[in-house]
């Protein structure tokens, strides 16, 4: 049986910054950026909903603080 070695999500930290979605995907893409992610997939995930699926999205990928 293969093993399969999640790695680590990069840190994303929101707390006491502005809250609404476009600062939060501004602060995501450079995170996802500096960490060679897709981000045009992470982001077009993250906008086909409300602001609730912006952030469970945001969890997903990074590790949210």
């Amino acid at each position: 049986m293969e093993q399969i070695i999640e790695k680590e999500k990069p840190k994303l930290v929101l707390l006491g910054e502005d809250g609404n979605a476009f600062n939060v995907l501004g602060k995501a893409k450079r995170v996802a950026q500096k960490n060679d992610m897709d981000w045009d997939k992470i982001s077009k995930e993250a906008m086909d909903g409300d602001y609730d699926h912006l952030l469970q999205t945001m969890m997903k990928y990074f590790d949210v603080e």
